[in-house]
């Protein structure tokens, strides 16, 4: 068994202090908590990390959060760090929720900035992952500035905006694909009430990436947490509202810290009393709270095939198209979607023999040979989804066109150049 990878980082700070670290969003480095530092680490051994591919860090993509989770805790099983408080921003935000989810001895404080219980739709990223693949980050980059700050402060610092675009596209891009899939399959909605650590979730007003209704998801199903809304702050709201950001981290985290009795500062961070005081807040940061009255999901009584059909279907399909027809579906063609979610979704494509993407260019000949351009349309989105280009979906109707005829290949070449089109365009 291999062993787990561990991350970039560096640490600021006395050696001798309790352990706080800090987490970055998608697409930045560790630099994006710069303006944080100099007050933090009077106070913390700050230890600030890289996702994979990003600042300089080694390509090694990571699938999912829980994976980015566990490189974390190896790279502080190395330092024999043991027990820390925890911020994160957006992807940061998922792993320190991750962290408090599988491994609560781990983290004694937490705070979530800019943070989801489920960030957008799956289907969203894992378009934006396509649109990577086929032109690179440098749409992605061009796009990051509306994304992450407000037009205002954009307008009036014009620096960090082409640092935060030049920091973007220099990311490696496979591992920039690997987060969006890591985003894409992250949803803990059901899950909030197992956090259990004093938590401090932070949003800028102006965020229209997790915005505000978000933050309020998170705070309504975690039973200790506070809400801090940042005026004058998109997404990025550290870098956009240093002063208020540091502020809420310093009173969050002192609320639930004392002087560590243990010689290495990294093992004493104890339970702090239930709900602590924020106030005085700093300015321009609100802090609300919110009742907890969430109702247990609902349970899917349906058989194991299914559920993990319909799981794979939407990974495969994308939301939109399941959706859309379990939204036409009655009692003529219910049974007809039920036996195509267990039997299609739920056994064939989960089997492990091959991989999605040989399923898919199984599946385009397959559709191209019989006519079905309907269904060469949505598997054409399904391919790009699962990884293929669009010059191996090039390649793959070309070779159809020697076995199965040059009027069959025209045809698909038609639908599945209008579908590369409407999928590959670059955001923004």
């Amino acid at each position: 068994m291999s062993e787990t990878k561990t991350l970039q980082y560096r640490t600021d700070g006395p050696e001798d202090g309790p352990v706080l670290v800090l987490g970055p969003s998608l697409g930045t480095t560790w630099h994006m908590w710069d303006r944080q530092i100099p007050e933090l680490s009077r106070h913390w051994r700050v230890l600030r990390f890289d996702l994979p591919g990003h600042g300089g860090a080694p390509a090694h993509p990571a699938p999912s959060v829980a994976e980015l989770a566990a490189r974390l805790l190896a790279t502080l099983d190395q330092l024999e760090v043991e027990r820390f408080g925890y911020a994160g921003c957006s992807i940061g935000g998922a792993i320190g929720a991750e962290l408090a989810l599988r491994h609560p001895q781990r983290v004694g404080s937490l705070a979530l900035v800019s943070a989801s219980p489920r960030f957008g739709t799956a289907d969203s990223f894992r378009q934006r992952g396509v649109v990577v693949r086929t032109n690179g980050l440098d749409p992605i980059a061009r796009a990051t500035p509306e994304r992450w700050f407000t037009p205002a402060f954009a307008a009036s610092q014009p620096a960090i905006v082409d640092w935060a675009v030049q920091m973007v596209r220099t990311t490696d891009p496979g591992c920039y694909i690997a987060a969006c899939e890591a985003l894409a399959a992250f949803d803990i909605r059901a899950e909030l009430s197992r956090i259990g650590i004093p938590t401090l979730v932070v949003v800028g007003a102006d965020d229209q990436v997790t915005p505000a209704a978000d933050a309020r998801v998170l705070v309504a199903g975690i039973a200790d947490a506070r809400l801090a809304l940042v005026p004058g702050a998109s997404h990025l709201t550290p870098v956009e509202q240093p002063m208020a950001v540091t502020d809420l981290l310093v009173r969050h985290f002192s609320s639930s810290w004392q002087s560590p009795d243990h010689p290495t500062g990294m093992t004493a961070i104890p339970a702090p009393p239930l709900k602590p005081v924020l106030s005085p807040m700093p300015p321009g940061a609100e802090v609300v709270e919110y009742g907890h009255n969430v109702p247990e999901p609902l349970v899917d009584v349906r058989s194991d095939a299914y559920d993990q059909g319909i799981k794979v279907r939407r990974e495969v399909l994308g939301d939109a198209h399941v959706d859309r027809a379990q939204s036409l579906t009655d009692e003529f063609t219910g049974d007809f979607q039920d036996f195509i979610t267990r039997y299609a979704w739920g056994e064939v494509w989960t089997r492990p023999g091959i991989d999605r993407r040989t399923r898919s260019v199984v599946t385009l000949t397959a559709l191209a040979a019989r006519g079905h351009l309907d269904e060469l349309a949505f598997h054409t989105r399904a391919a790009l989804r699962n990884g293929l280009t669009p010059t191996e979906i090039k390649e793959v109707l070309l070779h159809t066109g020697v076995y199965c005829g040059v009027p069959t290949a025209n045809s698909a070449f038609a639908v599945a150049q209008r579908i590369i089109r409407e999928e590959t365009s670059p955001e923004g």
